[in-house]
């Protein structure tokens, strides 16, 4: 583990089930987050969760206490929006998400739409306001719009919360695969497109860069996907089981992000 510290400058943090749980900020994450500025290193906060724009995770953490700005981010909303500005450069889309969601991608410059026969490309995101109605209209526009594009922020399949879980993003992509037969291109972890992002717009190298997660197969898959050290924290998702069964294996496996204090102190 202490090579690994020693030569990590850039810290890419998954956030729920990593650094806290629910609305429960854990023990260890001031002091982690303290101890990686001292010794010269950087970190983003890098999630998976587009139903929240970048806004509200900066009130979210001041509510648990931890200073953040929009700089020390990078999320799958954003790795969304340019994923289209690349690709599908203004297109008008149905989202299927939030509000926030939605005002992060006309942040962007994007326009959006709730009518079915304007809708260019529709985006699905992990929807905490999810209504029948958003189901039925995209299930509609892919099954009347054959070639539309069809893009999702995320894939995981659940969110932890204090009491377990609830379906996120892929879940509901599942659903809408048994209905329409269409899948989409998925943006967010395991793609490398979030670390790439943030190591370009940073110029940290890859062997300065890690992903702490407690995902397997969105955190830690992302990091080795990107080139990256991946590691595992059991304080989620996550578990031994989990781990034994997984093809992809992690750089490193703590039972929190927490054990890397005692490292970083070294230097």
């Amino acid at each position: 583990m202490e090579q690994i510290v020693k030569k990590t400058k850039l810290y890419l943090f998954d956030m729920d089930g990593t650094l806290y749980l629910g609305d429960r900020l854990y023990d260890f994450t001031k002091e982690l987050l303290s101890e990686i500025r001292r010794t010269g290193g950087k970190y983003l906060f890098m999630t998976n969760n587009s139903s929240k724009s970048v806004a509200d995770y900066v009130k979210k953490l001041e509510k648990l206490g931890i200073c953040a700005t929009r700089e020390d981010f990078i999320t799958s909303s954003q790795a969304t929006a340019y994923y289209l500005k690349k690709h599908h450069p203004g297109k008008k889309l149905y989202v299927c998400g939030t509000h926030s969601l939605i005002e992060e991608l006309e942040s962007e410059g994007f326009e959006t739409t709730t009518n079915i026969d304007e809708t260019e490309c529709v985006v699905m995101g992990f929807d905490t306001e999810l209504t029948f109605q958003k189901l039925w209209d995209v299930s509609k526009i892919l099954l009347t719009k054959k070639d539309i594009p069809y893009i999702a922020t995320n894939p995981d399949l659940v969110c932890p919360t204090e009491f377990g879980s609830v379906p996120d993003c892929g879940s509901v992509c599942i659903g809408i695969k048994n209905a329409t037969g269409r899948e989409p291109v998925v943006i967010g972890k395991p793609s490398p497109l979030m670390p790439e992002l943030a190591r370009a717009k940073w110029g940290y190298t890859k062997e300065q860069t890690a992903v702490i997660g407690d995902r397997i197969y969105t955190d830690v898959k992302s990091g080795l996907n990107a080139g990256v050290t991946g590691i595992l924290v059991l304080s989620g998702e996550s578990t031994l089981q989990t781990l034994a069964e997984s093809p992809d294996k992690p750089h490193l496996v703590l039972d929190d992000a927490g054990q890397l204090i005692p490292y970083l102190k070294k230097f």
